[in-house]
């Protein structure tokens, strides 16, 4: 769920805007440069691999009937893509600084676009989630570097800010379009149009960037080992948490070896990919786990309704795609007004309200979801969580760069963001093996455990201090 950001290099699409680090200056390219046409290249990049992360999940039953693999291998080609680019945009944005923004937006594009070829071409289900890999990898690259092209085109901070307000809405629009998207392309093209698409959007990108100056490159320290061991970390838990039995247990050790490995190294490192010691905050401690709710919440939800229209209620992908768009078309309204109200009121309230709206919404689908419940009553009962979540993500981000120094925005920034699509790729993984058996059963299960975590987030932000 994409909202406008409070950012700094190497970030995501995490909070409400404020004022960027100063920006790398930039060195003229050949031919005359253009700032306009430099947005417009790093919208369609941060778009196209924002529809990515959703415009799959409505794809999932054709590619099952084409490929096979059964529940755990759907709950792959989502969670492949999810985690590579959670877990490397830790120290992606440094990369960016290293090698220069533009250079290492246009690899991140023309990997993200090679793979979406292979993806479309891909012969079996490995091979489908390998390449999903690697776009995962790539949309790590190209995120903070589509960020940093924006930064650096604008020199007035007024300019700037508008232009990256207009790069977040970007990933908003693509958030609402991809459900619809992905039903419409794969009911028009097979569901290797969702990974085609890609191509003659990712050489418009690419023609674009040749009107953006080029970046200068600038030394910025890599933590490799921490990387490293948060990649494998992650990769083994989700592991566990999809695959389950014996080999899962393996899998889960592995994890909590690797964890603590990690935790280890990280405070021994000069410049960690996830400095610990911002979890002494209490306010950050609170917000990260408050985000990492709404995402739980809000991707499991759409990975588990999009299966639930089409193999339960034998809905096209069409007119599943088409149930999301009441959720996903207010996403950015209401991230544009709790932003603002969070200005005025302080972060606390519009948290509290949205995690209540949220959890409220949750309960409602227990209620009422059932195999007979009209899609499109469903439809309007998934509202209030997206409502709920859209109304927490841009005050709490808020929030939490209000309670680190500045210097360290860009780094929370970050660990909020990843946070955030680790937990949404973790949801996936539980929920999907909860509505493996009987589906509807496992999904009010889900919604359940949504809820809770909600529920306890909610708690903890009562010990958020009040007013602004």
């Amino acid at each position: 769920m994409a909202t406008k950001p409070l950012l700094r290099e190497g970030s995501g699409p995490t909070g409400q805007l404020t004022e960027p680090a100063p920006a790398p200056r930039p060195t003229p390219g050949k031919g005359r440069t253009s700032p306009g046409l430099t947005l417009a290249a790093a919208m369609l990049g941060f778009a196209l691999i924002t529809l990515d992360a959703s415009v799959v999940n409505v794809a999932l039953p054709a590619i099952g009937d084409s490929l096979g693999g059964g529940m755990s291998g759907l709950q792959w080609v989502v969670d492949a893509y999810t985690l590579a680019f959670a877990a490397l945009m830790l120290s992606t944005g440094a990369l960016s600084d290293r090698i220069g923004a533009t250079r290492s937006y246009a690899i991140g594009i023309a990997v993200f676009t090679a793979a979406s070829v292979a993806c479309g071409f891909a012969p079996s289900l490995p091979a489908l989630i390998g390449a999903r890999v690697v776009q995962g990898v790539a949309a790590a690259v190209v995120l903070p570097a589509s960020l940093s092209l924006v930064r650096q085109s604008y020199s007035n901070a007024a300019k700037r800010a508008r232009a990256v307000a207009m790069w977040a809405a970007g990933g908003s629009v693509a958030v609402a379009l991809g459900p619809v998207a992905g039903g419409a392309l794969t009911t028009a093209w097979g569901w290797s149009g969702i990974f085609f698409i890609n191509v003659p959007l990712g050489a418009v990108a690419l023609v674009l960037l040749l009107r953006a100056p080029r970046s200068e490159r600038r030394p910025a320290p890599l933590d490799v080992p921490g990387q490293l061991l948060a990649v494998l970390t992650l990769t083994a838990l989700t592991f566990a948490v999809i695959e389950g039995g014996t080999t899962g247990l393996i899998a889960l050790a592995v994890a909590v070896a690797a964890g603590a490995v990690f935790l280890w190294t990280e405070t021994r490192q000069a410049h960690p990919v996830v400095p610990l010691g911002l979890f002494r905050d209490r306010t950050v401690a609170i917000t990260v786990a408050a985000g990492a709710a709404c995402s739980v919440a809000f991707y499991g939800l759409v990975f588990v309704f999009s299966l639930f229209f089409q193999e339960v209620q034998g809905r096209s992908a069409l007119w599943a795609g088409l149930m999301f768009l009441p959720m996903t078309g207010l996403i950015a309204v209401t991230n544009v007004f709790a932003g603002k109200l969070a200005a005025r009121v302080g972060p606390r309230t519009p948290m509290l309200a949205g995690q209540a709206v949220a959890v409220a919404g949750l309960l409602l689908l227990v209620l009422f979801a059932d195999a007979g419940t009209p899609a499109l009553g469903l439809a309007f009962l998934m509202v209030p969580l997206a409502l709920g979540c859209a109304l927490t993500i841009p005050p709490l981000t808020a929030a939490m760069m209000e309670a680190v120094p500045a210097d360290r925005a860009g780094l929370a920034a970050g660990v909020l963001n990843s946070a955030r699509q680790v937990a949404g790729g973790l949801g996936i993984a539980a929920f999907g093996g909860l509505v493996a058996g009987d589906f509807v059963s496992g999904m009010r299960v889900s919604l359940l455990i949504a809820a809770g975590l909600l529920a306890v987030t909610g708690v903890a932000t009562l010990r958020l201090r009040r007013g602004r």
